[in-house]
């Protein structure tokens, strides 16, 4: 979970949006209701009103089930509930008040590939300043960390189909009007 969601999610349009990298050095806490963890097969799974926090980073969800290698990597799949999403939340590196969040049915995120996947009505937006700066919005949002590339598709399977659903990607403005006041 070392870059746990550390996403430049907007990077396809040179919107580099990097998540705080000292989080990545802080423990991390989880709260749940129920939890199974099996140590010889590496698997951990928490339900009921999940909170994962490390660092900035503010993860819910109904269901999370944490995967451990014997080289120690992680994977985690975040699972929504009764029309709640999984969300995500943690601050962005280059400046005090800037944020990146998201939220699906489905997050899955491997550490080994940094590779996160959301599924089905997935959202990502960065904030500055509590101000939404862009927002994406598909069925199917992935993220690549390590070559910076994003990848929006019309179907919950990751693949583009003919007659499936539609994304969208909302810019706001970087500069300010004339006269200096927003």
């Amino acid at each position: 979970m070392k870059k746990l969601f550390a996403a430049a999610f907007f990077s396809l349009l040179s919107l580099t949006a990097m998540a705080e990298k000292a989080d990545s050095l802080k423990q991390a806490a989880l709260e749940y209701d129920n939890g199974d963890l099996d140590g010889v097969a590496g698997v951990r799974t928490f339900t009921g009103n999940v909170i994962l926090t490390r660092g900035t980073l503010l993860v819910k969800a109904e269901r999370a089930v944490v995967r451990e290698t014997p080289e120690g990597y992680m994977s985690v799949t975040l699972t929504a509930a009764n029309g709640k999403p999984a969300t995500f939340r943690q601050k962005r590196d280059g400046g005090p008040n800037l944020w990146v969040e998201g939220q699906a049915e489905r997050i899955e995120y491997d550490e080994r590939s940094e590779l996160v996947r959301l599924y089905s009505n997935a959202v990502v937006k960065e904030l500055e300043n509590d101000r939404m700066t862009n927002q994406m919005t598909g069925p199917f949002i992935s993220y690549d960390n390590r070559k910076e590339v994003v990848a929006v598709r019309n179907d919950v399977s990751g693949e583009s189909k003919v007659g499936g659903g539609r994304g969208t990607l909302i810019l706001a403005p970087k500069r300010a009007p004339a006269g200096g006041t927003q």
